[in-house]
């Protein structure tokens, strides 16, 4: 064989080989990474944790009542429907100011023209309703029932009481109370896990929180404006809930 061939045949071999070397050594690798972990545990994937959840709940008593009070007039004329719902709601904030509710207290919320129809199969448009409807804070719980009389006597038969709600003005010590009850909870179950565990309760490692709600009082039935006046109104108690979620290290 002249020399030059037996030249190439002899670096073919030797590519051959090392290709060969190389597929055995990954194969190697490969079936090592599949007998054991890929990834080895850091100290802080070792650290027993327990995680808990703490809840706290408070409860005070509502200094503020809003009342969402609207008139509707229906008419055959669009323009006489909005402006006699425009100078009745008028009259209904202006006795309101002149029986000591702060004019910041009362806001409009939604004011609608719709069109009334009838005719059976072939539907025409017979009449216009229009309402315009505010909410009202009152802040002096004792006179609530005789503000909402004043609504009922001044709008007159087109007085809507749509809905009551109670509400603390300022709750940021409740929600400092319960936050801190809530955390005392956790603790506390954090504890006895712990000890149930034979082991030690450590540093906190995160802490997440999420408030509660408050059931909505449900409104008062709309009344006619000659009983409107002795509406009973209770503000009763409202609570504040906080739910926490803590991980304490275990040692």
């Amino acid at each position: 064989m002249p020399i030059a061939a037996r030249a190439k045949l002899a670096t073919r071999l030797i590519v051959l080989a090392a290709t060969v070397i190389a597929v055995a050594g990954l194969s190697g690798c490969d079936a090592q990474s599949k007998s054991g972990p890929s990834i080895i545990p850091t100290a802080d994937a070792d650290t027993r944790q327990v995680t808990v959840v703490g809840t706290g709940e408070v409860q005070g008593r509502p200094d503020t009542l809003t009342v969402n009070a609207s008139v509707e007039f229906t008419t055959p004329d669009a323009t006489a429907a909005m402006n006699q719902a425009s100078a009745r709601q008028q009259a209904v904030i202006d006795a309101l100011v002149g029986s000591g509710i702060d004019k910041a207290d009362i806001s409009t919320t939604n004011v609608t023209l719709q069109p009334q129809f009838g005719g059976g199969d072939t539907p025409t448009i017979i009449a216009y309703q229009a309402n315009n409807s505010i909410n009202v804070k009152i802040r002096r719980l004792d006179s609530a029932s005789q503000t909402l009389g004043l609504i009922g006597t001044t709008g007159g038969d087109a007085t809507r009481i749509n809905s009551v709600s109670y509400s603390i003005e300022d709750d940021s010590q409740l929600v400092k109370d319960a936050r801190t009850r809530a955390f005392d909870d956790a603790k506390d179950r954090a504890e006895q896990y712990a000890l149930l565990a034979g082991l030690t309760l450590g540093k906190v490692i995160s802490i997440s929180e999420s408030a509660g709600t408050t059931p909505p009082i449900p409104p008062p039935t709309p009344m006619p404006r000659a009983a409107m006046e002795a509406v009973p109104l209770e503000p009763g108690q409202q609570s504040v809930t906080f739910s926490v979620t803590v991980i304490w290290e275990l040692t």
